[in-house]
């Protein structure tokens, strides 16, 4: 094959992975026009694709999950020990790692074990210390086996649970990759930003059973195919916003349960940019000892947005 034409096929199979086929007619009718892309935009995509699976794959990323575990007492041994008498086992760590228990005032503390090699950011860890929620200022993260391992506090309505992570989590370590529909600039839609009153909420369910009231500083609508659509902005004022969704793909290409899918705030124009190419899935496509918010019933589109990530297929069961 001759210098151009590898070149040439080069470039159409570098097009067919990000844009899907190039382009191509029927029977006796040549090669169909293919409406020009931006190079930009592509590399874009791509780099976003790229840094969107770099963070899922970092050692603490949402691929370590391995252990979600509620605490129904006032007090736990925990580790990984199986016949040591811990009240919650760990599928990573120290054999006994230490006790967690609840004060009188509902405060959680963390006691550790004799001669556990435990960490608290990057101090050795020997006395007691609070446990500090996800919904606190500075939540609380203990760190096992060499810095492999994390176990943190979280909070869901009035319930509690440890979250541990670890990098040799068999979810990271054959991670099996994300798919995605063609890049498509229509997909990259403006859409005018309707603020609502300081202080509105929405309430969120998540994938555990439990409802919170969350932060709903104003919706976006955008136009498709002629209709008009709007989507529920979750965050604060002045920050990024984000949003929630589930539409006509959700079980039928996209994750089941919706996707997310994040935006600038919006310009002294009120305009937003929703690029649903970058629409993504939430942790709970990856593992199941994540807590997922899940679409309110504002943000289920009837609308079929073939962009962004497909339904992930695990090779861990």
């Amino acid at each position: 094959m001759s210098l151009a034409r590898a070149a040439m096929a080069t470039g159409l199979l570098a097009c067919a992975s990000l844009l899907g086929a190039c382009g191509g007619g029927g029977e006796g009718k040549g090669p169909a026009a293919v409406p020009a892309v931006d190079p930009a935009f592509l590399a874009d995509q791509q780099a976003w694709r790229q840094q969107r699976e770099q963070d899922l794959l970092r050692p603490d990323g949402w691929t370590s999950l391995v252990g979600l575990h509620w605490l129904e007492l006032k007090a736990h041994y925990v580790g990984s020990g199986e016949r040591i008498g811990n009240g919650v086992r760990f599928a990573f760590g120290p054999e006994r790692m230490g006790m967690v228990s609840r004060d009188e005032a509902g405060r959680w503390w963390f006691t550790p074990e004799k001669g556990a090699a435990l960490t608290l950011g990057d101090k050795p860890l020997h006395g007691r210390v609070a446990l500090h929620s996800d919904h606190d200022p500075e939540p609380t993260a203990i760190g096992f086996d060499e810095g492999k391992g994390v176990m943190t506090l979280l909070r869901r309505g009035d319930r509690y649970a440890l979250r541990i992570k670890h990098a040799d989590a068999p979810t990271r370590l054959q991670f099996a990759g994300l798919q995605y529909w063609p890049a498509d600039p229509a997909w990259r839609i403006e859409g005018r930003f309707v603020p609502h009153p300081p202080g509105k909420t929405l309430p969120i369910g998540d994938i555990v059973g439990t409802q919170s009231d969350s932060p709903n500083v104003g919706a976006v609508e955008f136009e498709r195919d002629g209709r008009t659509f709007r989507l529920e902005a979750l965050g604060e004022p002045g920050r990024d916003l984000f949003f929630v969704l589930a539409d006509r793909t959700s079980g039928h290409g996209s994750y089941p349960a919706g996707r997310f899918l994040d935006a600038q705030w919006p310009g002294a124009d009120g305009k937003v940019v929703l690029d649903f190419n970058r629409a993504y899935n939430p942790p709970c496509a990856f593992t199941l000892f994540a807590t997922c918010p899940l679409p309110p019933p504002e943000n289920r589109l009837d609308l079929s947005i073939e962009a962004g990530e497909k339904t992930y297929v695990s090779p861990v069961r």
